[in-house]
């Protein structure tokens, strides 16, 4: 039985309350993924069907921490832990807004036009693809920035050709223009977006009500985490899901509202009373984490705002020690004492590594940080960074070893087939891949079928055959080879023969960039010749191996005794026992964007986040000059400091240097020796 005699009264009310629209609201360290998991176990042991129920998340890591908590909470008879279809059939399902869609998509995409076998774009292949549409379609030395271009087209897709930047005529032209020749770009590669994921089910649902239909009666009961976060697509889909059985729980806290400018809507969350009238509001507002001195500066701050629903966080752990506020002449000076305070933590008072973090505004601040931790040696872990392997020349280079091995896998030849250009364009490519959808067949052996090519203009289908050539010729090469042939000067020849190298330095402006990108190929290829005896079973596992370590070496970040460095905007539901908040000066946060753009309220909130990170102490600093381009610029202190109640705040310049007793430093230094012994 589920005991929810362990909540506390409000936590309990949440738990209980599982029929209708719900609004928990769940200020920060208030133990919501806790309740939601409850909930859910609540809601199995009063015989809801666990396959009715579903948890929307954010991120995959809070979707799996939930998963595994309800089924720890049920017996094994409530919720099967198997993996056969009808014991997935029989579980709660727990997934992100994109996951979800994923399901329904694979289930339904045919409707639309789609092969079920669909890939989804990274930001990298999105990139890839507007930066082709803008060669063919910009002036000779224009240039545009296809970063910039891919952000209006997500804006543009998500309902943002209603804002005012879509006003003017000939934006919103280019616009379309640009959208449509992206959309039949991804298409010919039987991709989608992220952005995709979701306006394509709002589409199969509008097109196709007996997919709704098939979802709704699934669906019976949704919850979701985080609604603060939710963008207009995101509330559109849940609404559909929800607004006939109107069994919806939806648990977020307004005050961590800090992602409007990737579309989320605060009015989701303070404007729900709109949609659900009938809506019971629980708060929870005891924290689990942190000091009551960090709470009230908490409080303080946040109250400054205006439009949000009112808690105040309350903690039974004790006052604490006061906030640090630390003044330092420029930005290198502030990080070299910031990780000595890190590294005395650790040789004085036997604190790891991992239980301090480092925030900041902005990534370019992680400079001089980083710097400083590789003097002092100190071993660190940067959140937010480009994986390797989601590096789009990564990308492509796996995928075309894997048509080598495989060229009936769409994913991988469709990446590939005009890469560098070679004469099958985005139109050729839409049209072979619907020959195969329509044969039921591969899209190389599309290729393959005369019926198929006939049907091409001469040098398209010269194109086409030419590519069937070299892919089988190339696999020849593989099969045939001797045992003693080498796949790092295998691929490094093929690559250069392919023209791959010379379409890299073609692409990119930068030719340092272009460099560095043939130097991570370059890297990859060394790790090509390890177990097996022939070529072809070397590269095959290769390619496993590759997803291996990638794994592996994540695990290792995770469990690693390092620093953590991170922006506040990446830190949002994680916690650290010691919070150094560097960079609090005007401009930085609040942003200077902030004051053009009316998002000081959010400004705020973002420091607010940063501040209910922290679980037992926390130091805020600034500087009175950065370096910017190599020049020192003044600085002024953030504005939002002077909302920190005086009472809970001390200033390090203006401490009183009162004498160490000697019998404190002699135990000071007798726990530095230890330390160090053992290290």
């Amino acid at each position: 039985m589920v005991n929810l005699h362990t909540l506390n009264p409000q936590q309990r009310l949440a738990a209980e309350t599982i029929r209708g629209p719900v609004l928990i609201l769940a200020g920060a360290g208030t133990g919501k993924t806790r309740v939601i998991t409850f909930r859910i176990a609540h809601m199995v042991e009063r015989g809801v069907a666990p396959g009715n129920i579903l948890g929307v998340t954010f991120t995959n890591k809070a979707a799996r921490e939930m998963q595994e908590r309800v089924t720890r909470l049920l017996p094994k008879s409530k919720v099967q832990g198997g993996k056969s279809k009808a014991d997935k059939e029989n579980r709660p399902t727990i997934c992100t807004f994109h996951s979800l869609c994923v399901r329904i998509l694979r289930q339904h995409i045919e409707k639309l036009g789609y092969k079920k076998s669909f890939v989804i774009y990274d930001q990298s292949e999105q990139l890839a693809a507007v930066k082709k549409i803008l060669s063919a379609i910009s002036a000779k030395g224009e240039k545009t920035d296809p970063g910039a271009v891919l952000g209006m087209l997500s804006k543009f897709k998500n309902g943002g050709e209603n804002s005012a930047v879509f006003g003017d005529p000939s934006v919103r032209a280019l616009a379309q223009h640009i959208a449509k020749r992206y959309e039949s770009a991804l298409h010919a590669c039987n991709a989608v977006d992220f952005d995709d994921l979701i306006l394509l089910t709002l589409r199969l649902f509008r097109e196709h009500p007996d997919a709704l239909e098939a979802c709704r009666a699934k669906y019976r009961y949704v919850m979701v985490d985080e609604y603060q976060d939710t963008n207009a697509a995101q509330f559109e889909l849940v609404h559909a899901l929800t607004k006939e059985h109107r069994n919806f729980c939806v648990v977020g806290d307004d005050d961590q509202s800090i992602y409007g400018w990737r579309g989320a809507e605060i009015a989701n969350l303070l404007n729900l009373e709109q949609h659900f009238p009938e809506v019971k509001i629980v708060k929870l507002e005891q924290n689990y984490r942190s000091t009551t001195t960090i709470l009230n500066a908490a409080n303080a701050i946040i109250k400054n705002n205006v439009r949000r629903r009112g808690k105040s966080l309350w903690s039974s752990n004790g006052a604490g020690t006061k906030i640090q506020l630390q003044t330092y002449t420029n930005d290198e000076d502030e990080a070299r004492e910031v990780v000595g305070q890190i590294d005395f933590k650790r040789l004085a008072h036997r604190i790891p590594w991992k239980e301090c973090a480092i925030l900041f505004r902005t990534n370019q601040q992680a400079r001089p940080i980083e710097t400083e931790l590789r003097k002092a040696g100190v071993k660190y872990h940067l959140i937010g960074g480009q994986s390797f392997f989601d590096r789009r020349e990564i990308k492509d280079f796996l995928a075309y070893t894997k048509t080598f091995l495989n060229p009936d896998d769409d994913i991988s030849l469709l990446r590939i087939a005009n890469v560098p250009a070679r004469g099958l364009s985005d139109v050729t490519m839409e049209r072979l891949l619907g020959a195969s959808h329509e044969r039921g067949c591969s899209v190389f052996a599309a290729m393959k079928n005369p019926l198929v090519t006939t049907s091409f203009l001469t040098n398209t289908r010269k194109s086409i055959e030419e590519f069937v050539e070299f892919v089988e010729r190339t696999q020849n090469e593989i099969k045939i080879a001797m045992s003693d042939l080498r796949l790092a000067t295998w691929a490094e020849n093929f690559l250069n023969e392919a023209g791959y190298f010379a379409e890299l330095t073609r692409l990119e402006k930068n030719p340092e960039v272009s460099e560095a990108r043939i130097r991570n190929l370059k890297e990859l290829m060394t790790t090509m010749d390890g177990d097996g005896n022939q070529p072809t079973e070397r590269l095959e596992n290769f390619l496993e191996n590759v997803t291996l370590d990638s794994d592996r070496e994540e695990d290792k970040e995770n469990t690693a005794d390092a620093v953590t460095l991170i922006t506040m905007h990446s830190c949002k539901g994680l916690e650290f026992p010691h919070v150094f908040i560097v960079g609090l000066e005007d401009g930085l946060l609040p942003h200077t964007r902030s004051k053009v753009e009316g998002t000081l309220d959010e400004e705020r909130r973002l420091f607010y986040v940063a501040v209910t990170r922290a679980m037992t102490t926390l130091a805020i600093t600034h500087c009175s000059g950065r370096k910017k381009y190599g020049q020192l610029l003044p600085c002024q202190p953030s504005p939002f400091l002077k909302e920190l109640p005086e009472e809970l705040v001390e200033h390090s310049d203006s401490k009183t240097k009162a004498p160490v007793a000697p019998e404190s430093t002699k135990n000071l230094f007798a726990a530095m020796r230890e330390a160090a012994a053992q290290e």
